[in-house]
């Protein structure tokens, strides 16, 4: 069994080779730094990291993002150097020429409890391994649907507070990845047919979306939903310091703290690509890393597929603990919603909060 894991993670990271670029919208203004993460990097910025530990007791739910491959649970990183998850195709986050993501904070009333914090011990996660990775949870699927890549990965970085895919059982957990508002405000049209459904949800926000949209951040959190944080100006991680990484998380953090009271504990990479420091660095700041187990090439709104075919696609990849990551700036998403969420209750999944810890 052990041999097999081994032969299976060895499968997801020659996937990476395979991978295709995924969009790279939601970091249209973002200026990303190409420095590496160093052991030796102070700690000037982990002061901050106490405050992203608060807990949350409000619901809600994930979503993924992924390309349009032969999985239909596939997403992954937009850079096709680094080595990558299983993936079939590649996941992309929501920003369009317009705006570049930023991610907002889950409040006291959240669904998910804070992660238990490590120390951020700058010197301690710098000797983890910095290998770039990406993500997309491709591979072959065992007999209840779901990505054996994305179970392989939750065995080897689950220990870091990382969901890849959820526990085996009926949950369904819905996240949107908000890197710009349309506009046709999908986001608007989205909640609409949530509070309809009785869904919650987590939307995973950048910097830009919550200084251009904070009547919809607000609205999130009103109505029960989790915003999480996809940091302030969307880099990839891999490629920033130890201290950059954290204050592009803290940032934020203490914005939406600041202007809505509402403290973050969830934390989406910004196009699914990280490292096993990354992980460590977030986990030390009080954050549970969401990556996705399904996703699908939904976030080129010129490129849409269809209200038939999207549905097609986003119910065959339907599996027990489904994290579920939609962009919100699709047209093909917002119109099949109602239609997704019934058809999942209809096989006897229930749609949950964002409880995992």
């Amino acid at each position: 069994m052990k041999s097999f894991k081994m032969l299976l993670l060895a499968g997801v990271l020659a996937c990476s080779v395979a991978v295709f670029s995924g969009c790279t919208s939601c970091s249209r203004d973002v200026n990303s730094s190409s420095s590496s993460k160093s052991s030796s990097t102070s700690s000037s910025s982990s002061s901050t990291s106490s405050s992203s530990s608060t807990s949350s007791s409000s619901s809600s739910s994930s979503s993924s993002d992924s390309s349009d491959s032969s999985s239909d649970s596939s997403g992954s990183s937009n850079s096709s150097d680094s080595s990558s998850g299983p993936s079939d195709s590649s996941g992309s986050d929501s920003s369009s020429s317009e705006d570049s993501e930023s991610s907002s904070g889950a409040s006291d009333s959240s669904g998910s409890e804070s992660v238990p914090a490590m120390s951020t011990d700058f010197t301690q996660i710098g000797a983890l391994d910095s290998t770039k990775l990406g993500w997309g949870p491709g591979g072959p699927k065992d007999d209840r649907n779901r990505s054996q890549g994305a179970i392989a990965y939750q065995e080897k970085y689950g220990k870091y507070a990382a969901d890849f895919i959820a526990p085996d059982s009926e949950k369904i957990y819905l996240t949107f990845d908000e890197g710009y508002e349309t506009p046709q405000r999908y986001t608007e049209k989205l909640l609409d047919t949530l509070k309809e459904k009785q869904v919650q949800a987590v939307f995973f926000v950048t910097y830009d979306y919550v200084n251009r949209n904070p009547d919809l951040v607000r609205r999130m959190i009103d109505e029960g939903h989790q915003v999480g944080n996809h940091s302030y100006s969307h880099p990839s991680f891999p490629g920033v310091s130890l201290d950059k990484a954290t204050e592009e998380v803290m940032k934020l953090h203490n914005l939406v703290k600041e202007q809505f009271d509402y403290e973050m504990n969830l934390f989406r990479f910004p196009m699914g690509e990280f490292n096993e420091q990354d992980l460590a660095l977030l986990q030390s700041l009080g954050y549970r890393s969401v990556f996705w187990s399904f996703a699908y090439r939904d976030w080129e709104t010129n490129n849409q597929m269809g209200a038939t075919a999207a549905l097609e696609k986003t119910t065959q990849g339907i599996h027990p603990g489904a994290i579920y990551l939609l962009h919100a700036v699709s047209k093909d998403n917002c119109d099949i919603l109602g239609d997704f969420i019934d058809t999942c209750r209809q096989q006897g999944y229930v749609f949950s909060p964002y409880d995992l810890a």
